[in-house]
C-alpha cells in the first residue's frame, strides 16, 4: 500500500481567556497535569520539563517536543517510525474566549494504515475529545457535551490495560511480613498508581471480596481467613506511587501442605486479574482531571481566603 497522510483534526471553543487556556495546556506532562485523561488512559510524561527536546509520551506512543511558544502552541514529532507530529495551539476569540485545535499529521502505509482505521483513529480520538473536556472543565468548571467513549474503545481499552508484574514481598509490607511465625508461601503483584488514583488502602478493600479486615495502616491494608489446613493473608500496600498485592500463606499439617501445592499454581493467575480489574475500575470512576484541577483550585483559594481573614 502506498503512504497516506493521515489528518486528524479536533477543535473545541472554550468560554475563557486564551491565557488561562493556555497556561492549562503548558502543564501537559507536569505534575500535576490538569488536562491529560489520566487515570483513564496511561499519563503523559517527559524526560524533563515540558519545552524543546523533551522525550517523552503516553503508553506505547512516543514522541518529542519539536515546538513549544507557551501559552500557544504546543508540537510534538512521533518518535520512532513514520513521520508525523500532533500539535494543540490555542487560538483567541475574544477577551473572554478562545478556540482550542488539536491536530495529528502522520504518514502511516501498510499495517499501520489499517490499524489506524480499525483501532487506532476512534482510541485517538476518544483520547483528544477527553482533554479538550478537560480543558473546558479546568478553564470554566462544566463541559458542555462530554464525550461517552464507544463500545470498540472501551473494548480495546480494556484489554490493553496495564497487567500486574512479580515483585519481592515489599520491605514496607509489614502487616503481611508480621503475619506468620513461618510462612509457606508469598508473593507480591504490583501496579503503577497514575495521578488520580485512590491511594486510601481502603478504597482497594474490593480487591478481595468477602474476606475480613485483619489489619490496617494509613498505607496498607490486610485481609484474610484462617481454615483447619492453612491460613492466608493479603495486603494491599499503596506506597511509592504503587500499589501492591502481596500473599502469603501459613500450613498447619500435611493436608493444608498438599493443599498448598494445588492451589499455589492457579493463585497468581487470580492474584493478577482480581488487582487488574480493581484497578481499571478505580480509575475509570477517578475524578477527571479537569474536576481535579477545579478542586485544587478551590482549595487554594479557600486558603488565600482564610490566611486573608486571619490576617
Amino acid at each position: 500500500m502506498r503512504n497516506r497522510t493521515i489528518r486528524d483534526v479536533h477543535t473545541r471553543t472554550v468560554a475563557a481567556p486564551a491565557d488561562t487556556v493556555g497556561a492549562l495546556i503548558d502543564r501537559l506532562g507536569g505534575d500535576p497535569d490538569p488536562v491529560f485523561p489520566v487515570p483513564a488512559w496511561p499519563p503523559m510524561r517527559f524526560d524533563r520539563p515540558l519545552g524543546v527536546g523533551a522525550d517523552g509520551g503516553h503508553g506505547f506512543v512516543r514522541y518529542r517536543v519539536a515546538v513549544h511558544e507557551p501559552g500557544r502552541r504546543i508540537r510534538f514529532d512521533f518518535t520512532p517510525g513514520p513521520a508525523g507530529f500532533h500539535e494543540v495551539t490555542v487560538y483567541p476569540v475574544g477577551p473572554d474566549s478562545c478556540r482550542v485545535e488539536h491536530v495529528l499529521d502522520r504518514q502511516l502505509h501498510g499495517r499501520r494504515k489499517l490499524l489506524w482505521y480499525a483501532v487506532v483513529a476512534a482510541v485517538h480520538r476518544t483520547v483528544v475529545e477527553e482533554l479538550l473536556d478537560n480543558i473546558e472543565r479546568a478553564a470554566t468548571g462544566r463541559v458542555r457535551g462530554p464525550i461517552r467513549p464507544s463500545p470498540r474503545v472501551r473494548l480495546f481499552r480494556r484489554l490493553a490495560w496495564e497487567r500486574p508484574k512479580a515483585v519481592a514481598l515489599p520491605a514496607e509490607a509489614h502487616l503481611a511480613r508480621s503475619a506468620f511465625s513461618r510462612t509457606d508461601f508469598q508473593d507480591a503483584w504490583q501496579m503503577e498508581l497514575p495521578p488520580g488514583m485512590p491511594t486510601d488502602p481502603a478504597a482497594w478493600e474490593g480487591v478481595l471480596r468477602g474476606f475480613p479486615v485483619r489489619g490496617r495502616t494509613d498505607r496498607e491494608l490486610l485481609l484474610g481467613k484462617d481454615a483447619r489446613h492453612l491460613d492466608f493473608r493479603a495486603s494491599l500496600l499503596l506506597a511509592n506511587g504503587h500499589v501492591t498485592l502481596s500473599t502469603v500463606v501459613h500450613t498447619h499439617h500435611l493436608g493444608g501442605r498438599l493443599y498448598l501445592a494445588l492451589i499455589r499454581h492457579l493463585h497468581p493467575a487470580m492474584a493478577r486479574l482480581m488487582l487488574r480489574r480493581t484497578h481499571r475500575r478505580l480509575a475509570l470512576a477517578a475524578p477527571s482531571a479537569g474536576e481535579r484541577e477545579r478542586a485544587r483550585t478551590g482549595e487554594q483559594a479557600g486558603e488565600r481566603s482564610r490566611e486573608r481573614a486571619g490576617g
